[in-house]
């Protein structure tokens, strides 16, 4: 938790046990960076892409939906550096 608070995350000692002894389902940019950053390590090594199969939901017209969501821009902040909260 320490080191988290120190990379401006910071988690309650519940959130830090679930997110050591369960795969989370989701997780904030600040959360996964401030861990590399703790582990020395990449996103690529803290993450395991798994294909799920999903039905497609239809819409009323009867074929699929057709557009894909869109992908949101995150900022990364580090302590100590111009513009970092």
């Amino acid at each position: 938790m320490p080191l988290l608070a120190e990379r401006g995350v910071v988690l309650s000692r519940e959130q830090v046990y679930r997110l050591v002894t369960q795969p989370p389902q989701r997780m904030s940019m600040d959360t996964l960076m401030a861990l590399c950053d703790i582990l020395d390590c990449t996103p690529n090594d803290l993450i395991k892409p798994e294909v799920v199969n999903k039905q497609v939901r239809k819409t009323g017209s009867g074929g699929p939906e057709s557009a894909p969501p869109q992908p949101k821009r995150t900022v990364i902040r580090r302590p100590g550096r111009p513009g970092s909260a």
